[in-house]
């Protein structure tokens, strides 16, 4: 199956090249890589893979968000006829070997495959402080507690697959949310329309270089979606 990895950056010049060598070794995978005008060079340095026919560059104007970029590079992706569809950091911290794996459950008949940091009470994340993982594990037990996404361990993780009907099925037209609210919503969306998700354990890499995406506006964003997708379900049942 035609297998697409989007990648949004915003000033990865120090990392992504490292990732499109790990990808460019995979077989039957296409990258996208969605810039939000990085001024590092990250553009350039994609450029040079472009000959390849495999690496792909998507150039937006401005920094206009982590959700925004990966919706417009699955619309890109669904015009092209892909048919599975990944979401990857350029930060170096999700590591590409584990991709078969998540094919594989994809294989098996899973929806969308996401790779968790938590899977049966463990903690796979390296170089994060103390505050960051508190605050990565409360906004999971808060999703959990107001959704019925009360199954999954990682619901804000950042590293997933998704079959190509999830997407068509949740039309990303009226996705609202920009930030990390965008894992919640789309794990959501995807809940309510019926299909089935999984987890797969992963191991998370603080990031190597670039620019951190995290912001309180997105934190906050994130707080207020899940109240949002809470009355959503109310309203639905």
């Amino acid at each position: 199956m035609k297998t697409l990895v989007v990648i949004p950056t915003y000033n990865e010049a120090e990392t992504i090249g490292h990732l499109l060598n790990k990808l460019s070794y995979m077989e039957g995978l296409n990258v996208l890589v969605v810039d939000d005008n990085s001024t590092d060079g990250t553009k350039n340095i994609v450029c040079d893979y472009i000959g390849t026919g495999r690496v792909f560059l998507l150039e937006r104007p401005a920094k206009l968000g982590l959700g925004t970029a990966y919706v417009e590079g699955f619309k890109w992706g669904l015009s092209k006829e892909y048919e599975i569809f990944f979401e990857m950091d350029g930060d170096l911290s999700h590591d590409p070997a584990l991709i078969p794996t998540f094919i594989q459950k994809i294989q098996e008949g899973f929806d969308v495959v996401i790779g968790s940091r938590y899977v049966k009470g463990t903690i796979s994340v390296i170089g994060w402080d103390f505050k960051r993982l508190l605050l990565s594990k409360f906004a999971n037990y808060y999703v959990k507690k107001l959704t019925p996404l009360k199954y999954l361990t990682d619901i804000t993780s950042g590293y997933r697959c998704y079959k190509r009907h999830v997407l068509t099925a949740i039309n990303l037209d009226t996705i609202k949310s920009n930030g990390y609210a965008f894992q919640i919503e789309m794990a959501f969306r995807a809940h309510k329309t019926g299909f089935r998700i999984c987890e797969i354990p992963i191991i998370f890499y603080e990031r190597n270089g670039g620019s951190s995406k995290m912001s309180r506006q997105i934190a906050l964003e994130a707080a207020l979606m899940v109240w949002r997708l809470k009355f959503s379900n109310k309203k639905a049942n």
